[in-house]
This record gives C-alpha cells, structure tokens and sequence, in this order.
C-alpha cells in the first residue's frame, strides 16, 4: 500500500468511472516527468487499491523527442518503478515536435509557392492549435490503448488542475473521449482535478520521492517543453540557464528566423537568451524582424473575404483582387525568399479556375462513389 499523508486530498470521480472500476477496467494514466502528472498516478494508485482493482494499470508516456527536459523520461521511469508497473512509452514515427515543427515550415513554404494558401502559415503551435498535443500526445496514446487493450473498455487518466488555467478551471471531473468506438467505452478520467499546486506537492514529497529536477534546479513553474508556447517569459529564461537545452534553443531561434514568425505570437524566443547566440545569428535575428514586420504589412492589405477557409477557394477573385493578391504574393516572395509561382492577376485568376474546376471534379467523383455504393448494398443477392 502506498504511503499517503493524513491531509492528502481524495480523488474526484462520478459514478461512471466508479461503476468501471468496480469491474476492473483498465486504467492508463499519462504521465510527462512533470508534478501533476506524478501527484496523480500516486493518488490514483492508491484510491485503486483502497477499490481492491484487479485491473490492468499502466503509465503512458509520450516523448516529444529533443524538445522534451533530459530528465523527464527517467523520471517517469523512476515512478514506474516506484508503484511497480509497466511504463508504455510512445514516439511519432516521422519524429519529435521540433521535426515537426521545421516540417510544418517546410510544407508552409511549398504550399505558399502554389498558391495552395493565401498567406503563409506559421510554424509553430499555438494556444489555439495545439497540435503538439493533439498530434504528438492525444493521438499517439489513444492509439497505442486501442493496440494494447482491443475490444477493451479503458479509463484514461490525466493530471488536469482546475488551478492551472481559465480553460481547464472549466473541465469536467470525466468524459466520454473522442476516440470512444463501436460501443467500447474510452473514458478521460481527472481525478485531481480540485488540487492545489501545494497538495501535489505534498503529495510527492509523502512518497519520499522528489520532485523533477526542473522545479528543484532551474525554478521552473511548470514542466513541459523545454520551450513551450503555453510558457511564461520567466520559465523561458530559466529554461535556457540549463546548458542542455543551449542546441535546442539554437535550432528553435534558426526557425524563428527563417520563418519570420516569433515562436510566442509577438514574443520572439531570440529575445530570452540572445548571449547563447552567435554576433551572426543575433544579425538574422534583426533581419528576420524587419522581415516578419514587411510580410505582415504585405499581408494585411489582403480582403478579409478573400482570406483562407474551409472550402477554399470559393469563389473566383476579380481581376483587380487577383492583381491585389498577385502583389503581396510578390511583396511575400522576395521578403521570405520563396521562388513562388503565380506572381500576376493573370496567373492568380487561372489558378484559382483550376483549383475550383479540381475541386468540382472531387465533389463529383465524392457523389458518383456514393451512388454506386448505396445501389451495391441495396442490390439483391443472386
């Protein structure tokens, strides 16, 4: 039985995860390095014991490649090994977020060069696209629980704290996930939710073990990323103190100058640490300001209708748009030093013609596979 303090705080549940576990459903509870995570497989654990669980229980770990703190694999490894359990870790095959954030860049720019968008795209995540998330977590767990538990219904845990955030102080205790099909239950379980950040604290320190090495060492607030988008500009400058991360921080400040796009909106991460920079390097970082400064006034003479949306394009521009979008595009081109096509109204007009005339051949292609399968299956057998 696991070691819990008198002022330890209880787990929060609702009734559909007290029924799961009453039948021994499998629990995986994700866990980064970081305290919250490392508070809630604990206490998770131990509410599963005081149950009588014969369940299956993993933790699952996703690693973002170099982007992530040295330290936070093995420390998730030292909890496995503490609660005696079996630590699932998973990677994104084409690699790590940095990969794809430079990929993401690199398909920006080809797309840019076709006129597949109007405006060039960013590379990095944000709050609001939090694919780093979404495609490097969310995904690759969800996956890796439908391979290891098939046909099996699954609790999936995480450290969520209402404390954290505006967002997350709207999160519900459980929720039927996403990833939930053909009748087999997924279920997202936060039973810490309510905790404060002393509480997870104590909770760790009860265990007798300590804490990730960033808090204790380097003062950071939280543990993610050793660069996250979500960061505050003081965990981004302890970040960058740690000699470990100096590679890193070089190759995040070479996207953002290449890209011309500040990895934190307006906040540019040159800025953190500019003496971990070459007299070179802080001279592309001047230059690529400038730069983003002309690409953002380039692109805001842009319609607002004419912008990118779901469906695009919609409509064919008129000439004097087309003449419009040819001009940032050439404005854009020389700023970014993209060898881009489609440079006057003439060619923009007869790429948006193709584009719309590809697009009603796919829509038509989309109806015609529709029909012939709803006559197959309403064929009669012979």
């Amino acid at each position: 039985m696991l070691s819990v303090p008198v002022s330890s705080p209880g787990v929060s549940t609702i009734p559909e995860i007290d029924r799961l576990l009453a039948i021994h459903t499998a629990v995986a509870i994700g866990v980064s390095g970081g305290k919250d995570s490392h508070a809630c497989a604990l206490a998770t654990f131990e509410h599963l014991d005081r149950l009588g669980h014969k369940g299956p229980r993993i933790l699952i770990h996703s690693d973002l490649g170099i982007v992530e703190w040295v330290e936070s694999l093995p420390a998730c490894e030292a909890l496995a090994r503490y609660l005696d359990t079996e630590l699932l870790t998973v990677r994104r095959k084409a690699g790590g977020l940095m990969e794809r954030w430079e990929t993401r860049w690199e398909s920006s720019v080809r797309r840019y060069a076709a006129l597949e968008t109007v405006t060039v795209v960013l590379p990095w995540s944000t709050p609001g696209m939090r694919f780093c998330t979404s495609e490097l977590k969310t995904h690759l767990i969800a996956s890796a629980l439908r391979r290891r538990f098939p046909g099996q219904a699954v609790v999936n845990v995480t450290g969520v704290r209402r404390e954290e955030s505006a967002a997350r102080a709207r999160a519900s205790v459980a929720s039927l996930d996403s990833s939930t099909r053909a009748g087999v239950e997924t279920w997202s379980w936060r039973p810490i939710l309510d905790w404060t950040k002393q509480q997870v604290f104590d909770r760790i320190a009860a265990s007798g073990m300590v804490p990730h090495p960033a808090y204790r060492t380097w003062g950071m607030t939280r543990v993610s990323c050793a660069f996250c988008i979500m960061s505050s500009k003081a965990d981004m400058e302890s970040s960058s103190r740690n000699p470990a991360h100096r590679d890193l921080y070089r190759r995040m400040v070479s996207l953002e100058t290449q890209s011309t796009f500040a990895f934190q909106g307006s906040r540019w991460l040159a800025d953190v640490a500019p003496d971990l920079l070459t007299d070179a390097g802080r001279a592309a970082v001047v230059d690529a300001k400038q730069r983003a400064a002309e690409r953002i006034a380039a692109e805001r003479r842009i319609p607002r209708d004419m912008l990118y949306t779901k469906g695009w394009p919609t409509r064919m521009p008129s000439r004097e748009e087309a003449d419009l979008l040819a001009s940032v595009r050439r404005k854009v081109s020389e700023v970014l030093r993209i060898e881009a096509e489609f440079l006057t109204g003439e060619e923009v007009q007869g790429r948006y013609a193709a584009l719309m005339a590809a697009r009603q051949t796919q829509a038509i292609d989309a109806e015609e596979a529709s029909s012939t399968d709803c006559a197959e299956a309403q064929a009669p057998a012979l």
